[in-house]
């Protein structure tokens, strides 16, 4: 059978979701945790990959298993007794046998939060920034993000996507006390595409950017036009959603 893994993890000792051949990977740990579970060798498919030391309040995977449904609580309950504090698991929903956590999903979301004020409490989830940012400015800025489809000039340079298209249906920044929250969701990201916008925008909330310069930063396809990447521990993958078709007939959107 076909199950989704649901869960979360704090990727600050991690590089990044996906494995690498050298380096501790978020997939690796939990393939190595349900190899040990289930006495066989366990492949995972995630819904995306996030970069060295970006979070996840919500992150899908899918794997193949012989777990009867009715032992999922109890592999939940063991799966959290083995991993490391950073890792979460919240739930394994059996789905369709072609459902695929990555391609079936229709919208991701982010989350950047930045902290003006210094905190030994959040060091390693927020950005600390203190310097006086026009915060309606940075709006109009992001409302351009709605408007645009082309999103190359925020985008890794050495990458092998086939498209740099992306469909952004939200993007806005949100004042909570000392604490600045960008929210952006869409159909698709491209590699470092969030931190560079977020970069970008930083440049425009301080003046050294107008909306013109954004603008044609957007238009250019040219990743130089665009800012420097805000630093990855700010960053969370907030959440992923999907159709109903794939739970079959008592499935949800979402399952949170």
């Amino acid at each position: 059978m076909r199950y989704f893994l649901e869960l979360s993890y704090k990727g600050t000792s991690y590089h990044g979701w996906q494995r690498q051949p050298n380096a501790g990977s978020v997939q690796q740990v939990l393939e190595e945790a349900l190899a040990v579970l289930l006495g066989n060798e366990i492949q995972i498919i995630g819904a995306g990959r996030t970069d060295t030391g970006v979070h996840a309040r919500q992150m899908f995977a899918h794997f193949d298993a012989d777990i009867p449904p009715e032992q999922s609580n109890e592999l939940i309950f063991r799966l959290n007794r083995f991993l490391p504090p950073s890792i979460a698991v919240y739930g394994i929903h059996a789905v369709s046998a072609d459902a695929h956590a990555r391609f079936d999903a229709i919208s991701r979301s982010y989350a950047y939060h930045l902290t003006t004020q210094k905190n030994p409490f959040n060091n390693e989830q927020a950005y600390f920034y203190n310097a006086p940012l026009d915060i309606d400015t940075m709006n109009a800025a992001a409302a351009m993000l709605l408007e645009h489809t082309n999103f190359k000039c925020f985008s890794r340079s050495k990458t092998d996507v086939k498209t740099f298209d992306c469909n952004v249906t939200e993007a806005f920044w949100e004042h909570r006390q000392s604490e600045l929250i960008f929210h952006i969701t869409a159909n698709r990201f491209l590699r470092n595409m969030v931190r560079a916008i977020v970069g970008t925008l930083l440049d425009v909330g301080t003046g050294k950017r107008s909306l013109s310069d954004f603008q044609a930063a957007l238009d250019s396809q040219d990743r130089k036009q665009a800012g420097s990447s805000a630093p990855a521990h700010g960053l969370f993958l907030t959440e992923i959603r999907y159709p109903n078709t794939i739970f079959g007939a008592d499935g949800k959107e979402n399952f949170k």
